[in-house]
Formats: structure tokens, sequence, C-alpha cells
């Protein structure tokens, strides 16, 4: 049933946009399934849609929401969602058993300042974790944050209780007492940051591939579904254009964009402000440069940090899942 009312509200969504278009542009509407979240990362599909780039561009997107990043990319091998952005630890995870049914076709963003590890009062430094509890949503990107910054820090297994918690608990988890500290990234970041009497421990920036290839523990990935991008090349292209379009109006008036985002977040104003401006948002002229240069070489030691600490068994060579070809003019 759900399945059937999805299918019908894109063919009517599709419908109302080719009554919109110029006659010329009405043989080239063309429909896609975005996989998508209130995440910082989906900012630019969103406001592709919202402030009308994608019409313009003949594209309809059918916005499909997902609780986390595993979720979507099973929805991208199903082939239920076309595109997405995704946090790369997940890409990663399929990449190292050898899924070959997605691409990288771009950098969204980089972000260092929206995730990071808070804990309560009394609790100062990273040193202050030993023989406290702390929350983190496993196999995520913050908690191969904590992973990197306790190790560095000289931290042992057994030093601190680190428990699987998810995203959305931990602001309630920590206001509660039940864990005295929490690594998280936004909205639940923002959220625990207002709580009284917290300390900001560390954030991205502290991550040691930040400190050294700007790297991220999740840096965000745009991935196409292989079958779907061999069948559609112009369409990706298109849709890239009018996607990094956006990315533009969040780097130039993020005021703008913060108030056009409000309806998928339904984050306050202040913090909304804030997520857009944490970011460092790429565009679409960048994209050659990123993935060819060395931020992949530092996807490929995430891809080797991931391994140490036991997140995923192997390795993948990351440039073999690069597609750069939907980004030239």
């Amino acid at each position: 049933m759900f399945v059937q009312r999805r299918d019908f509200i894109q063919r009517c969504a599709l419908a109302s946009l080719t009554a919109a278009l110029p006659l010329g542009a009405l043989a080239a509407a063309q429909g896609l399934n975005y996989g998508g979240s209130a995440w910082l990362g989906h900012y630019p599909a969103y406001l592709a849609m919202s402030e009308g780039y994608l019409k313009e561009a003949g594209i309809v997107q059918d916005w499909q929401m997902f609780g986390t990043s595993s979720a979507r990319m099973s929805a991208v091998m199903s082939g239920g969602v076309d595109i997405a952005c995704t946090g790369i630890v997940s890409a990663l995870a399929l990449m190292s058993r050898g899924a070959r049914h997605f691409s990288i076709i771009a950098i969204p963003e980089n972000f260092g300042r929206v995730e990071g590890i808070v804990a309560r009062n009394g609790i100062k430094s990273i040193a202050d974790l030993k023989g406290k509890k702390l929350g983190v949503t496993f196999a995520s990107s913050a908690h191969l944050l904590v992973l990197d910054v306790l190790d560095r820090a000289g931290f042992k297994p057994n030093d601190v209780t680190v428990l699987n918690v998810p995203a959305p608990e931990l602001p309630a988890a920590m206001q509660s007492g039940q864990i005295d500290a929490a690594a998280a990234w936004t909205p639940q970041f923002d959220s625990i940051l207002r709580q009284s009497g917290v300390t900001l421990l560390a954030d991205d920036t502290r991550f040691s591939l930040y400190e050294s290839h700007k790297v991220t523990p999740g840096p965000d990935v745009l991935v196409v579904r292989k079958a779907f991008a061999q069948k559609n090349p112009a369409l990706v292209k298109a849709y890239l254009k009018a996607y990094f379009r956006a990315s533009e109006l969040l780097r130039d008036k993020p005021e703008e964009a913060a108030r056009a985002l409000s309806k998928l977040t339904q984050l306050p104003a202040e913090d909304q402000m804030a997520s857009v401006k944490g970011a460092e948002w790429y565009t679409l002229a960048q994209q050659a440069q990123i993935l060819q240069g060395p931020y992949m070489e530092g996807l490929q030691k995430l891809a080797d940090l991931l391994v140490k600490h036991k997140q995923i068994d192997k390795a993948p060579v990351v440039k073999d899942w690069i597609d750069a070809s939907f980004i030239g003019a």
C-alpha cells in the first residue's frame, strides 16, 4: 500500500511539474528517488527541490526520509533510492564487502564543528572521562571520533564504558544522568550543548585525519545507484548542476537558506543558522580537485582507520568507487 501511494504521489507531482514547464522542456521532465534526512548533508538536495532549481531542470525529486545512513544505503542497494547523501562509514562498510551497486559522484561539504563529545558537570577534559559512561551511536561517525580521540589520549579499552545509544535518545540520557558524556551530531549535538553545565571536550576538528587531510570521522558523500546512472547520465549531470546551485545558496546567502530549511529540520532559527554556517559548502567547480586530489587520500586513510578500530574487516580501494564523469560540462 505504501509503495502504491508513493508512486501515485510521484506521478501527481510529475504531472504538476510538466504542466508548469515550458513546452520545450516537457519531454525532459524525469523523476528520481532521493534518500534524505534532516542532517545538514541533505541541505543542498532539499533546497534544490524547495527553491525550484530541480523544477527548472525538468527533474522531479521524490524525497524519502531515513533515520540512518545504513538504512539509506540499504535502499540504494535494493533499487529504492537513486541518489543519496550518506555518511561514508556506511558506504565503506558495503564497499569492504565488495558491493558495486553505487558510485561516489560528489562531496557536498566539509563539517568540523557540528559533531563532538560533550560531558556533564565536573568533566572538563578527555582525561576526565576515565571511569565514566559515554553514550554514542555505534558504527557512526561520532563513534569513530570517540575511538580515535580515546586512542590518541592513551586510553585502554576498559578505561571508559562506551554505551550504544540511538542518536535521538542521547539528549535525554545526558539530561537524566544515565550517561556522563555523549558523542553526537547536529541536531542532537546542539540540543546537548544547550543543557546546563555541560562542556564540549572535542569536536571533529580534533579527529586525527581532520588535522592532516581535513577529513572528518564520517564525511558526507553523494552517491548514485550505478544502474540508474548508466541509464540516465544526462539526468545525473543536470541534477548535480541544480544541487550545487543550492550549495552556492548555502554558502553565499546562509540566512535565506536557513529560513527555507526550517520546514525540513524544525530547528530553532539560531541553531539552523549555526548548522548552515558550521559547514564549508563545496561548489561544482571544486569537485574535480576534491575527487581526484589529497582528499581522496584522506578517505583511503579513513578506511584504514576503520579497520584498525575493527569497524570494518578490510579497507576497500576507495578510488575504485569514484566516478567523476558527471561533474564536467
